[in-house]
């Protein structure tokens, strides 16, 4: 009988993999990244719920999976942190800009555990960004900022990681080649009101 983490791992990477699915700029199999963001979860915790929707959290939103799929397979608790950190469609959001302030707020209302996974996925997508596509990661970059600073019922470790890549890759884009201007992120972060949201209580 296989664990439930197993379980997930097999599930995950064959649902990926029948989509098509491959990594953007590397184009590698998908699941390197869900795996990436198991192991930075393991690293906080020996939780299999929280290492199974680990290996899951992309399933709903980039397969055909769904949520019930979730849950028949996983169960409740499993299928509860998926639908935490599933970016549900927006189709009333004008721009990209009011799409990502509701996935936001959605993941501020997530569980502790949801916002521990959120922040290693954080770190694995942002740890390489402006390698593979600077222009990009200067607007990436500014929205995981404005992102993590919902995020703080999350693991402090993973928060504080996440925040370090962030800043750094900030920074570095202000500088040679790039030569971006410090002000230029001022503005791009003004694009992402957050005011209607409850004040967050710390970190957790």
């Amino acid at each position: 009988m296989h664990s439930l983490e197993e379980r997930a791992r097999r599930y995950a990477t064959k649902a990926h993999a029948e989509a098509g699915q491959r990594r953007k700029y590397t184009d590698e199999p998908y699941i390197v990244h869900p795996a990436a963001v198991v192991e930075r979860v393991r690293s906080v915790t020996d939780s299999e719920v929280m290492l199974a929707a680990a290996w899951l959290h992309d399933t709903v939103e980039d397969t055909p999976s769904t949520l019930a799929d979730i849950e028949n397979h996983f169960g409740p608790e499993v299928a509860s942190l998926v639908e935490m950190l599933t970016d549900a469609p927006q189709p009333q959001a004008k721009n990209r800009a009011a799409r990502k302030v509701a996935h936001f707020r959605h993941t501020a209302k997530a569980s502790a555990d949801a916002q521990t996974i959120k922040l290693a996925d954080i770190i694995d997508n942002t740890r390489s960004i402006i390698q593979f596509n600077a222009h990009f990661a200067r607007v990436y970059l500014v929205e995981k900022r404005v992102q993590i600073t919902l995020l703080t019922a999350g693991d402090r470790d993973l928060w504080q990681q996440a925040a370090t890549i962030i800043e750094r890759g900030i920074d570095h884009l202000t500088q040679a080649p790039w030569h971006f201007p410090p002000s230029w992120f001022v503005l791009q972060q003004n694009k992402y009101p957050l005011s209607e949201d409850p004040q967050p209580s710390g970190h957790g």
